[in-house]
């Protein structure tokens, strides 16, 4: 008895290639969207440590020197020593009276988030009230006499007709001519035919292409982070940021010390 012939082996489909491509893609993707939270993470974890640690020690400094610009300027009464102790004390002050004026609805950095979402949420200005024109008027009524809805046969043209109809009112509440105009031309050029639907390779080469995007707008992101100031200043110490911020506020601390001797001549003087 004679063996079957075994059957031979089957071509790769076309597509086989390119799905390979898209899953490497994909998972690459993955990988790097991980990393680049990972760093966002790190970076903003290292942003609030350094505000809440060093923050006080910045906020004291500009304090000092608004107070040493005004001891000096008071000491000389040079007006341009009185402009810069002006312009360093506003630096420190908050503008007074702002959430009082604005009811808390916004201080001296803007409208607070609750503020925002309420305004946009309040309810608008009521359009004010429009006469169409004779010719709105001829255009409506002929659109409405072709496409109405009830002259539909069948439940897809209906839809369509009715989705018409409803721009074609919204553009006469308005009094919009023009948009008419480009209704009726619409209508008059019949509907749109049904889009074909890609292929298996067009769907894989449009989700590769997305990916592409994708990976683009995530090295913006990294670029950002990697440029941004406290990144810079995390890649200084990156096994032990904690000892940074204490080298940091050490100076900080050196710095104060300097005005505050400073300031204290100055009154001393008087």
């Amino acid at each position: 008895m004679t063996p079957p012939n075994p059957e031979p082996p089957q071509p790769p489909r076309p597509e086989e290639r390119l799905e390979q491509a898209v899953r490497a893609a994909e998972q690459a993707l993955i990988e790097y969207e991980i990393a680049v939270e990972t760093f966002r993470v790190e970076v903003e974890n290292f942003s609030r440590l350094h505000e809440q640690r060093l923050g006080p020690l910045y906020t004291r400094i500009e304090e000092l020197d608004a107070e040493i610009a005004e001891a000096r300027a008071a000491r000389t009464g040079d007006p341009e020593d009185a402009r810069r102790a002006a312009e360093a004390r506003a630096r420190v002050q908050p503008m007074p009276g702002v959430e009082d004026l604005l009811h808390g609805w916004m201080d001296g950095d803007g409208l607070f988030p609750e503020a925002a979402a309420m305004l946009t949420d309040q309810p608008v200005r009521p359009p004010q009230r429009v006469r169409p024109s004779e010719e709105a008027r001829r255009l409506f009524r002929e659109l409405a006499r072709k496409a109405h809805p009830d002259l539909a046969q069948e439940e897809e043209e209906r839809k369509r007709r009715e989705e018409f109809i409803t721009r074609v009112n919204a553009a006469y509440a308005r009094g919009d001519e023009t948009l008419l105009k480009e209704l009726a031309e619409e209508w008059a050029a019949g509907p749109v035919p049904p889009e074909r639907r890609p292929s298996p390779a067009e769907e894989l080469y449009a989700r590769l292409e997305w990916l592409a995007q994708r990976k683009e707008l995530l090295n913006l992101v990294a670029r950002e982070l990697e440029e941004s100031a406290i990144a810079g200043m995390l890649r200084l110490a990156p096994d032990d940021p904690d000892a940074l911020l204490e080298e940091i506020a050490g100076r900080l601390h050196a710095d104060i010390a300097g005005r505050e001797a400073e300031l204290a001549a100055l009154l001393a003087r008087d």
